[in-house]
Protein backbone atom coordinates (compact mmCIF):
# COMPACT_ATOMS: atom_id res chain seq x y z
CA UNK A 1 0.00 0.00 0.00
CA UNK A 2 2.64 2.42 0.84
CA UNK A 3 4.60 1.41 -2.42
CA UNK A 4 1.47 2.52 -4.25
CA UNK A 5 0.83 5.37 -2.43
CA UNK A 6 4.45 6.50 -3.29
CA UNK A 7 4.50 6.02 -6.72
CA UNK A 8 0.95 7.84 -7.29
CA UNK A 9 1.86 10.40 -5.58
CA UNK A 10 5.07 11.40 -6.53
CA UNK A 11 3.64 11.24 -10.17
CA UNK A 12 0.76 13.47 -9.35
CA UNK A 13 2.88 15.88 -7.98
CA UNK A 14 5.31 16.29 -11.14
CA UNK A 15 1.51 16.23 -13.25
CA UNK A 16 1.46 20.11 -13.25
CA UNK A 17 3.66 21.23 -16.49
CA UNK A 18 7.05 22.25 -15.80
CA UNK A 19 9.23 22.08 -12.31
CA UNK A 20 10.73 23.44 -9.89
CA UNK A 21 13.27 25.59 -11.99
CA UNK A 22 10.08 26.46 -14.11
CA UNK A 23 8.56 27.90 -10.95
CA UNK A 24 11.51 29.81 -9.59
CA UNK A 25 12.45 31.08 -13.24
CA UNK A 26 8.62 32.36 -13.48
CA UNK A 27 8.72 34.29 -10.35
CA UNK A 28 12.06 35.72 -11.03
CA UNK A 29 10.97 37.11 -14.08
CA UNK A 30 7.92 38.57 -12.16
CA UNK A 31 10.56 40.59 -10.66
CA UNK A 32 12.85 42.00 -13.61
CA UNK A 33 15.42 38.70 -13.58
CA UNK A 34 15.33 36.92 -16.61
CA UNK A 35 17.87 33.34 -16.51
CA UNK A 36 19.05 32.30 -19.91
CA UNK A 37 18.47 28.40 -20.90
CA UNK A 38 22.06 27.60 -20.13
CA UNK A 39 21.63 28.53 -16.61
CA UNK A 40 18.02 26.78 -16.13
CA UNK A 41 19.37 23.90 -17.61
CA UNK A 42 22.94 24.04 -15.39
CA UNK A 43 20.31 24.14 -12.33
CA UNK A 44 18.01 21.15 -13.75
CA UNK A 45 21.05 19.06 -13.51
CA UNK A 46 22.50 20.23 -10.21
CA UNK A 47 19.16 19.04 -8.82
CA UNK A 48 18.51 15.93 -10.64
CA UNK A 49 15.77 17.32 -12.70
CA UNK A 50 16.97 16.48 -15.92
CA UNK A 51 16.54 12.61 -15.32
CA UNK A 52 13.26 10.74 -16.45
CA UNK A 53 10.83 10.71 -13.62
CA UNK A 54 10.77 6.65 -12.76
CA UNK A 55 14.82 7.73 -11.90
CA UNK A 56 13.97 10.47 -9.68
CA UNK A 57 11.36 8.77 -7.86
CA UNK A 58 13.90 5.84 -7.53
CA UNK A 59 16.45 8.00 -5.96
CA UNK A 60 14.29 9.26 -3.59
CA UNK A 61 12.52 6.07 -2.52
CA UNK A 62 15.90 4.54 -1.99
CA UNK A 63 17.15 7.24 0.25
CA UNK A 64 13.85 7.21 2.30
CA UNK A 65 14.73 3.48 3.10
CA UNK A 66 17.81 4.56 4.56
CA UNK A 67 16.18 7.22 6.81
CA UNK A 68 16.89 10.54 4.17
CA UNK A 69 13.93 12.31 2.35
CA UNK A 70 15.76 14.17 0.52
CA UNK A 71 16.68 18.04 0.15
CA UNK A 72 14.33 20.86 -0.34
CA UNK A 73 14.93 22.66 -3.29
CA UNK A 74 12.60 25.82 -1.99
CA UNK A 75 14.56 25.78 1.34
CA UNK A 76 17.48 24.31 0.77
CA UNK A 77 17.61 22.28 3.75
CA UNK A 78 17.09 18.59 4.44
CA UNK A 79 13.49 17.36 4.23
CA UNK A 80 13.83 15.83 7.93
CA UNK A 81 15.04 18.81 9.32
CA UNK A 82 12.13 20.80 7.89
CA UNK A 83 9.81 18.19 9.05
CA UNK A 84 11.04 18.07 12.92
CA UNK A 85 10.88 22.20 12.86
CA UNK A 86 7.27 22.21 12.98
CA UNK A 87 6.30 18.64 13.67
CA UNK A 88 6.60 19.96 17.53
CA UNK A 89 3.99 22.80 17.31
CA UNK A 90 2.19 20.62 14.81
CA UNK A 91 1.53 17.75 17.90
CA UNK A 92 0.71 20.22 19.80
CA UNK A 93 -2.18 22.14 18.29
CA UNK A 94 -3.43 18.93 16.87
CA UNK A 95 -3.35 16.53 20.28
CA UNK A 96 -5.11 19.73 22.38
CA UNK A 97 -7.53 19.51 19.45
CA UNK A 98 -8.22 16.07 19.66
CA UNK A 99 -8.78 16.08 23.26
CA UNK A 100 -11.14 18.64 23.73
CA UNK A 101 -12.74 17.23 20.71
CA UNK A 102 -13.55 13.65 22.37
CA UNK A 103 -14.36 15.16 25.79
CA UNK A 104 -16.95 17.51 24.72
CA UNK A 105 -18.13 15.13 21.98
CA UNK A 106 -18.63 11.42 23.63
CA UNK A 107 -20.80 13.32 26.70
CA UNK A 108 -22.99 15.51 24.54
CA UNK A 109 -23.75 12.88 22.49
CA UNK A 110 -24.73 10.30 25.10
CA UNK A 111 -26.60 13.21 26.86
CA UNK A 112 -28.37 14.02 23.57
CA UNK A 113 -29.41 10.22 22.89
CA UNK A 114 -30.35 9.45 27.00
CA UNK A 115 -32.56 12.75 26.64
CA UNK A 116 -33.85 12.02 23.38
CA UNK A 117 -36.38 15.14 21.70
CA UNK A 118 -35.85 17.03 24.87
CA UNK A 119 -34.83 20.98 25.27
CA UNK A 120 -31.29 19.95 25.78
CA UNK A 121 -31.21 17.76 22.56
CA UNK A 122 -32.95 20.31 20.01
CA UNK A 123 -30.33 22.40 21.58
CA UNK A 124 -27.07 20.64 20.96
CA UNK A 125 -28.40 19.25 17.38
CA UNK A 126 -28.60 22.68 16.20
CA UNK A 127 -24.93 23.66 18.03
CA UNK A 128 -24.02 20.44 16.13
CA UNK A 129 -25.58 21.37 13.08
CA UNK A 130 -23.86 24.99 13.03
CA UNK A 131 -20.78 23.41 13.56
CA UNK A 132 -20.82 21.19 10.67
CA UNK A 133 -22.06 23.70 8.79
CA UNK A 134 -19.64 26.97 9.09
CA UNK A 135 -16.21 26.30 6.92
CA UNK A 136 -13.15 26.19 9.65
CA UNK A 137 -11.31 29.58 8.17
CA UNK A 138 -14.57 31.44 8.55
CA UNK A 139 -14.78 30.88 12.07
CA UNK A 140 -10.80 31.52 12.51
CA UNK A 141 -11.39 34.96 10.79
CA UNK A 142 -14.58 35.47 13.09
CA UNK A 143 -12.73 34.74 16.43
CA UNK A 144 -10.15 36.50 15.05
CA UNK A 145 -11.71 39.80 14.56
CA UNK A 146 -13.20 38.92 18.04
CA UNK A 147 -9.99 38.39 19.83
CA UNK A 148 -8.41 41.39 18.33
CA UNK A 149 -11.46 44.06 18.14
CA UNK A 150 -12.91 43.56 21.69
CA UNK A 151 -9.68 41.56 23.84
CA UNK A 152 -7.21 44.06 22.16
CA UNK A 153 -5.27 40.56 21.38
CA UNK A 154 -2.90 39.57 18.99
CA UNK A 155 -4.79 35.82 17.75
CA UNK A 156 -2.12 35.26 14.81
CA UNK A 157 0.38 32.40 15.28
CA UNK A 158 0.80 31.29 18.25
CA UNK A 159 3.25 33.79 20.06
CA UNK A 160 3.19 37.49 20.44
CA UNK A 161 5.99 39.26 18.53
CA UNK A 162 8.58 39.22 21.53
CA UNK A 163 8.50 35.71 22.14
CA UNK A 164 8.60 34.71 18.17
CA UNK A 165 12.25 34.14 18.28
CA UNK A 166 12.92 33.80 22.59
CA UNK A 167 14.47 30.88 23.63
CA UNK A 168 11.95 28.91 25.39
CA UNK A 169 11.20 29.84 29.28
CA UNK A 170 7.89 29.59 31.27
CA UNK A 171 6.98 32.84 29.92
CA UNK A 172 6.88 31.85 26.41
CA UNK A 173 5.29 28.72 27.28
CA UNK A 174 2.51 31.18 29.18
CA UNK A 175 2.36 32.89 25.89
CA UNK A 176 1.21 30.36 23.63
CA UNK A 177 -1.36 29.07 25.77
CA UNK A 178 -2.98 32.22 25.81
CA UNK A 179 -3.23 31.83 22.18
CA UNK A 180 -3.52 28.21 21.55
CA UNK A 181 -7.26 27.79 22.22
CA UNK A 182 -8.36 29.49 19.47
CA UNK A 183 -7.16 27.34 16.50
CA UNK A 184 -7.90 24.54 19.33
CA UNK A 185 -11.28 25.57 19.34
CA UNK A 186 -11.83 26.10 15.30
CA UNK A 187 -9.90 22.70 14.70
CA UNK A 188 -12.26 20.77 17.08
CA UNK A 189 -15.43 22.33 15.95
CA UNK A 190 -16.00 20.42 13.07
CA UNK A 191 -14.88 17.31 14.16
CA UNK A 192 -16.65 17.71 17.77
CA UNK A 193 -20.10 18.47 15.80
CA UNK A 194 -19.18 15.15 13.65
CA UNK A 195 -18.96 12.87 16.64
CA UNK A 196 -21.77 14.27 18.71
CA UNK A 197 -23.87 12.87 15.61
CA UNK A 198 -22.60 9.83 14.91
CA UNK A 199 -22.38 8.99 18.93
CA UNK A 200 -25.86 10.11 19.26
CA UNK A 201 -26.91 7.93 16.57
CA UNK A 202 -25.11 4.72 17.66
CA UNK A 203 -26.37 5.19 21.30
CA UNK A 204 -29.70 5.64 20.14
CA UNK A 205 -29.51 2.08 18.25
CA UNK A 206 -28.52 0.57 21.44
CA UNK A 207 -30.30 1.93 23.80
CA UNK A 208 -33.76 0.29 22.16
CA UNK A 209 -32.09 -3.43 22.67
CA UNK A 210 -33.08 -6.10 24.75
CA UNK A 211 -30.35 -6.73 26.97
CA UNK A 212 -30.55 -2.98 27.96
CA UNK A 213 -34.30 -3.29 28.72
CA UNK A 214 -33.12 -6.82 30.69
CA UNK A 215 -30.99 -4.77 32.54
CA UNK A 216 -33.39 -1.95 33.56
CA UNK A 217 -35.77 -4.24 35.13
CA UNK A 218 -33.24 -5.82 36.82
CA UNK A 219 -32.93 -2.37 39.09
CA UNK A 220 -30.00 -2.03 37.55
CA UNK A 221 -28.67 1.93 38.16
CA UNK A 222 -29.65 4.00 35.23
CA UNK A 223 -26.07 5.84 35.00
CA UNK A 224 -23.93 2.47 35.24
CA UNK A 225 -26.32 0.81 33.12
CA UNK A 226 -25.36 2.93 30.17
CA UNK A 227 -22.03 3.52 30.81
CA UNK A 228 -21.53 -0.46 31.55
CA UNK A 229 -23.09 -1.73 28.33
CA UNK A 230 -24.55 0.51 25.23
CA UNK A 231 -22.09 3.54 25.42
CA UNK A 232 -19.43 0.42 25.43
CA UNK A 233 -21.16 -0.81 22.05
CA UNK A 234 -22.42 2.78 20.62
CA UNK A 235 -18.71 4.11 20.77
CA UNK A 236 -17.10 1.63 18.65
CA UNK A 237 -18.12 3.58 15.13
CA UNK A 238 -16.05 6.85 16.83
CA UNK A 239 -12.71 4.30 17.75
CA UNK A 240 -12.75 3.04 14.59
CA UNK A 241 -11.87 6.68 13.21
CA UNK A 242 -8.41 6.62 14.83
CA UNK A 243 -7.25 5.86 11.35
CA UNK A 244 -7.92 9.40 10.56
CA UNK A 245 -6.97 10.93 13.69
CA UNK A 246 -3.36 9.99 13.26
CA UNK A 247 -2.76 11.82 9.75
CA UNK A 248 -4.74 14.77 11.49
CA UNK A 249 -2.20 14.79 14.26
CA UNK A 250 0.06 15.82 11.45
CA UNK A 251 -1.50 17.43 8.71
CA UNK A 252 -3.27 19.85 10.86
CA UNK A 253 -6.37 21.52 9.47
CA UNK A 254 -4.62 23.31 6.27
CA UNK A 255 -6.98 26.32 5.82
CA UNK A 256 -6.45 27.16 9.05
CA UNK A 257 -2.99 26.82 10.16
CA UNK A 258 -2.76 29.45 6.71
CA UNK A 259 -5.19 31.69 8.00
CA UNK A 260 -4.16 31.92 11.42
CA UNK A 261 -0.28 32.25 10.31
CA UNK A 262 0.12 28.56 12.54
CA UNK A 263 2.94 26.84 12.03
CA UNK A 264 2.61 23.42 10.96
CA UNK A 265 3.25 20.43 8.71
CA UNK A 266 -0.29 21.55 6.54
CA UNK A 267 1.27 25.21 5.26
CA UNK A 268 4.66 22.89 4.71
CA UNK A 269 2.79 20.60 2.61
CA UNK A 270 0.80 23.39 0.85
CA UNK A 271 3.89 25.21 0.08
CA UNK A 272 5.72 22.65 -1.20
CA UNK A 273 3.21 21.77 -3.58
CA UNK A 274 2.64 25.15 -4.73
CA UNK A 275 6.47 25.41 -5.90
CA UNK A 276 6.93 21.90 -7.03
CA UNK A 277 9.40 21.04 -3.83
CA UNK A 278 8.78 17.40 -4.98
CA UNK A 279 10.84 16.00 -2.42
CA UNK A 280 9.33 17.50 0.42
CA UNK A 281 5.69 17.29 -0.72
CA UNK A 282 6.66 13.41 -1.21
CA UNK A 283 7.58 12.65 1.83
CA UNK A 284 4.66 14.94 3.85
CA UNK A 285 2.62 12.78 2.01
CA UNK A 286 4.37 9.56 2.66
CA UNK A 287 4.48 10.38 6.65
CA UNK A 288 0.50 10.84 6.40
CA UNK A 289 0.15 7.29 4.55
CA UNK A 290 1.95 5.76 6.88
CA UNK A 291 0.21 7.12 9.98
CA UNK A 292 -3.47 6.28 8.19
CA UNK A 293 -2.19 2.42 7.66
CA UNK A 294 -0.95 2.34 11.31
CA UNK A 295 -4.26 4.06 12.59
CA UNK A 296 -6.13 2.07 11.02
CA UNK A 297 -4.45 -1.14 12.54
CA UNK A 298 -4.67 0.48 15.97
CA UNK A 299 -7.99 0.94 15.76
CA UNK A 300 -8.74 -2.62 14.51
CA UNK A 301 -6.95 -3.73 17.93
CA UNK A 302 -8.77 -1.35 20.07
CA UNK A 303 -12.35 -2.79 18.63
CA UNK A 304 -11.22 -6.30 19.78
CA UNK A 305 -10.13 -5.50 23.13
CA UNK A 306 -13.52 -2.74 23.79
CA UNK A 307 -15.98 -5.30 22.03
CA UNK A 308 -16.24 -8.70 23.05
CA UNK A 309 -18.12 -9.83 20.19
CA UNK A 310 -14.64 -9.09 17.56
CA UNK A 311 -12.53 -12.11 18.15
CA UNK A 312 -9.16 -11.41 17.84
CA UNK A 313 -8.63 -15.20 15.99
CA UNK A 314 -11.42 -14.53 13.07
Amino acid sequence: MLVLVSIASFTIIQLPPGDFVDNMAANLASEGQVLDKETLASMRAQYGLDKPIYVQYLIWISGVFQGDFGFSFYHEKKVEDLIFEVLGMTLVISLFAIIFTYMVAIPIGIVSAVHQYSILDYCFTFIGFIGLAIPDFLLALVLMYVGFEFFDMSVGGLFSKEFITAAWSWEKFVDMMKHIWIPVIIIGTAGTAAIVRVMRASLLDELGRQYVQTARAKGLHEVKLIVKYPVRIAINPIISTIAWILPQIISGTLVVSIVMALPTTGSLLLNSLRSQDMYLAGSLIMLLSVLTVLGTLISDILLGLINPRIKMDK
